[in-house]
C-alpha cells in the first residue's frame, strides 16, 4: 500500500515548519489538547503509546508539535483518551497542514477562483496530472526526493484536483505546449494514461484545453508558464513558477499585462475542438 502524504509507516510525519506559522501553531495546538487529555485519563505518554500502537517518542513529538499525527492517531487517541470527539475534530485541518505551505497557498487562491487559465510549457499542468504522472515527475527531481516527500507532494498536488467536482464550477481553461503533450515521461503507459486522463476532464462543459503546436513561429508564451486567477471577490492575480520558487502577482499592471499575453496564447493556439481532436491522434500514436 503507497504510504499516503508525507507520513511514515509509524503514523506521524517529521516536519521543519519554520517559516509556516499557522501549520505551527496548529500543531502545537492540537499537541497541547493531546497532552491535556492523556494526562486527564492519567496516563504516561509511553502507556498512551501502547494503547494506540505507537512509540513514547511519537506521542511526545506529537505533543511538541513536531510531528504532524495521521487521522488514525486521532481516532485513536480520542478514544482511547475519552476526549469524546475533541482530538478527532482535528483531523482536517491537520490533514491540510501536512501539505507544503507553498501549495496551500496555491490551493487556497485556487479555490476562491471563480475563472482559471493557464498556460504550461514543459509538463502537463498540475490541475490535469494524474497520480502516477505526477510521482514521476517528482522522482524526476534532482537532487533526489525521499520517498516520503515525494508522496506529500504527489498528495497534496491531487488534493488540488477537487476544484473539478466543486460547484458552482469555476470556468478552467489549460493552454498546453505540444512537447509536453509528446514526451513520454514515467514511461509509455503513464504517458497512455496521462493523455486519456486530459481527454476525459476536456469533455467537462466549465473546461477548454488548448494545445499550442510546436510549428508557430509567432508565440506570445516564451516568458513562460503561467496561472491567471479571478476570485470572486477581488483583483486578479498571476501565480508563476520558476526552477525554485513560485510567485504571486499582485500588481495590477503586471497582471494586466499577463492577462493580455495569456489572451494572445490563447489566440495562436489550437482551439478546444481542434485540440482535443489532436491529442486523440497523439493517443493513437502511442
Amino acid at each position: 500500500m503507497t504510504v499516503g502524504a508525507g507520513q511514515s509507516s509509524s503514523g506521524t510525519e517529521d516536519q521543519d515548519w519554520e517559516g509556516d506559522e499557522s501549520a505551527a501553531d496548529l500543531l502545537k495546538t492540537v499537541g497541547k489538547q493531546v497532552k491535556l487529555w492523556r494526562e486527564r485519563a492519567g496516563l504516561t505518554q509511553a502507556e498512551l503509546g501502547t494503547a494506540i500502537g505507537y512509540s513514547e517518542e511519537q506521542v511526545s513529538s506529537v505533543e511538541r508539535g513536531r510531528r504532524v499525527p495521521k487521522p488514525e492517531f486521532l481516532d485513536a487517541a480520542d478514544e482511547v483518551l475519552g476526549a469524546g470527539g475533541m482530538l478527532a475534530t482535528f483531523k482536517e485541518d491537520v490533514e491540510r497542514a501536512r501539505y507544503p505551505k507553498k501549495v496551500r497557498d496555491l490551493a487556497k487562491l485556487e479555490a476562491a477562483a471563480v475563472e482559471i487559465g493557464a498556460y504550461s510549457n514543459h509538463n502537463i499542468q498540475g490541475l490535469l496530472q494524474t497520480e502516477d504522472y505526477t510521482r514521476a515527475l517528482f522522482r524526476m527531481r534532482r537532487p533526489l526526493l525521499d520517498e516520503e516527500t515525494i508522496e506529500r507532494e504527489v498528495a497534496a498536488r491531487m488534493a488540488r484536483q477537487e476544484i473539478f467536482s466543486r460547484w458552482p464550477s469555476p470556468i478552467l481553461s489549460f493552454v498546453q505546449e505540444e512537447v509536453t503533450l509528446r514526451r513520454p515521461l514515467g514511461g509509455k503507459m503513464v504517458w497512455r494514461r496521462q493523455l486519456e486522463r486530459i481527454l476525459e476532464v476536456g469533455q467537462l462543459r466549465n473546461v477548454e484545453i488548448q494545445v499550442m503546436p510546436t510549428d508557430r513561429e509567432d508565440h506570445a508564451g516564451m516568458g513562460g508558464q503561467l496561472m491567471l486567477l479571478t476570485p470572486k471577490n477581488g483583483p486578479k492575480v498571476v501565480h508563476t513558477e520558476a526552477a525554485l520558487s513560485s510567485r504571486v502577482i499582485t500588481d495590477q499592471r503586471d497582471v494586466r499585462t499577463l492577462e493580455a499575453r495569456y489572451g494572445i496564447i490563447r489566440a495562436q493556439a489550437l482551439t478546444p475542438r481542434e485540440s482535443l481532436a489532436f491529442i486523440e491522434k497523439a493517443l493513437g500514436e502511442t
